[in-house]
């Protein structure tokens, strides 16, 4: 489908003054498309580090106005803000623009009204967790369908490059997050999901409601299909309190066995009783358990979230089947590192918060946990009494490892635990020895933090491939 901008749309944006809030990822692709649509541009940023400067200097160069170090005054003159999705919504730009009844826009919602005639549609996930994953799973099954699509969204590639470049699709796979829906009022997708709720981010949202509400977005105006998680009810309410259009269906996904217009689980087989004649009585297998790499049980919900979004768009079984075992995980999400003497080494750096450690923990049956960081405000009481039968035992890094110390000692008193006293990034490596020696054969060492992890890298990235490397050691 062409991605060309209508000519309504392009001239709506001619001779208006547009501040864009944010360089970065965002940043600079809304600033050059706003300019080209022959908008005035001007971009303001926080920072001034040596990489804005540099992007400044080609915006510059274009005709752009940029302004470092100054984010917080209303430029004179502005009629739209295009903002960054990080930005939180009590900075005082934003209440200056309320002031002055300027409206505020993210990049998301930006792209949502450049979509050309005839655009392709959006397939849109959110959640807590699994959102890359589940994205990346339902663009490889959407692709083995035969389908011209995309990856797009919070997941490194420019929803702006996808709705307004050269290359044409029939259908994108839209990764979303609360930040992106805070800013995406008009945004409407063919059909979207909610994987799972759980606290994360209340410091930019201000509390656990308006966190939900934001997710929640995702459902608004849906056309075929509102996807929700039966075991977590929350996903459900958010289904009930959308306004969605006459038509569209509430779909669920289970681990278990599902009921009628739900997808689940029966005797190792993904099964689908939504998308099929007479759902009353039939089911259509879709996979098997062992084609979801890797066939931990979250990732399992998020391979069934995958495949109802993608048969709500009409993709037929085989697809679902021959996508998932296309599907290659990303880095640092329950990635099996190695085996040394009989045990497991499994990096899901990547499970920054206590809801995604509490899923990576349930995927093993004795395990040696190596967690700590930043904790974001986050406790610990409930993941800890949760994975207390599972733990052989437990190595603590990072500047918040005290908050999991305690609740080991209250939840799991007779779990050996090692608390490691540094912050610096050579700390993995003995965090591994460490989790050696509590280790037997049967075992997984499973770095799964629980936290955020700048206080000791630069990203989970680098948190997992110090995990990685330690690891290495150890088999040398």
């Amino acid at each position: 489908m062409g991605n060309e901008v209508t000519d309504s749309v392009s001239t709506e944006f001619q001779g208006k003054h547009v501040t864009v809030a944010g360089l970065g990822v965002s940043g600079v692709p809304a600033a050059k498309v706003l300019h080209g649509l022959g908008a005035r541009v001007t971009v303001v940023n926080d920072g001034a580090d040596e990489r804005a400067r540099a992007q400044a200097a080609e915006l510059e160069a274009l005709g752009v106005t940029v302004r470092l170090g100054d984010a917080d005054t209303l430029p004179e003159g502005t009629d739209l803000i295009v903002t960054a999705p990080g930005w939180k919504p009590t900075k005082p730009l934003f209440t200056a623009a309320a002031e002055a009844g300027v409206p505020v826009w993210g990049d998301v919602e930006l792209a949502w009204r450049l979509r050309g005639e005839n655009a392709a549609p959006w397939l849109a996930v959110t959640g807590t967790n699994g959102k890359t994953t589940t994205v990346r799973m339902l663009a490889s099954i959407l692709r083995a369908a035969g389908l011209r699509t995309a990856a797009v969204g919070n997941i490194g590639v420019s929803l702006l490059d996808a709705v307004t470049g050269e290359q044409e699709y029939d259908v994108l796979a839209v990764e979303l997050s609360s930040y992106q829906l805070h800013w995406a009022p008009s945004l409407r997708a063919h059909s979207a999901a909610v994987l799972n709720l759980a606290p994360d981010h209340l410091d930019w949202h201000g509390s656990m409601d308006a966190y939900a509400a934001d997710k929640g977005r995702v459902y608004e105006g849906n056309q075929v299909a509102c996807v929700y998680n039966v075991a977590d009810k929350a996903t459900e309410d958010l289904v009930r309190e959308a306004d969605v259009e006459e038509g569209c269906r509430a779909i669920g996904f289970t681990l278990g066995a599902p009921a009628p217009s739900q997808l689940g689980v029966v005797d190792g087989i993904l099964v689908d009783r939504a998308f099929v004649e007479n759902r009353q009585k039939n089911a259509q297998e879709l996979a098997e358990v062992a084609d979801v790499n890797p066939p931990a049980p979250h990732n399992i919900a998020n391979a069934l979230a995958a495949a109802a979004l993608a048969r709500a768009y009409g993709v037929p079984a085989a697809a679902v089947r021959d996508g998932l075992r296309a599907f290659t995980p990303d880095a640092h999400r329950i990635a099996h590192v190695a085996d040394v003497d009989g045990v497991a080494y499994v990096d899901d750096s990547k499970a920054t918060n206590t809801h995604a450690a509490e899923a990576s923990l349930a995927a093993y049956g004795s395990v040696v946990w190596i967690a700590g960081g930043l904790a974001k405000g986050a406790t610990f009481d409930e993941l800890v009494a949760g994975a207390a039968g599972r733990l052989r035992g437990v190595v603590l890094i990072g500047a918040d490892r005290a908050l999991i110390a305690e609740a080991l000692a209250r939840h799991a008193p007779e779990v050996p635990v090692v608390d490691l006293d540094r912050t610096d990034t050579g700390a993995m490596l003995q965090a591994v020895q460490e989790a050696r020696r509590l280790a037997r054969p049967g075992d997984t060492v499973l770095l799964a933090p629980a936290c955020a992890s700048m206080d000791m890298f630069a990203n989970y990235n680098q948190r997992g491939d110090a995990f990685a490397q330690a690891v290495r050691e150890l088999g040398a």
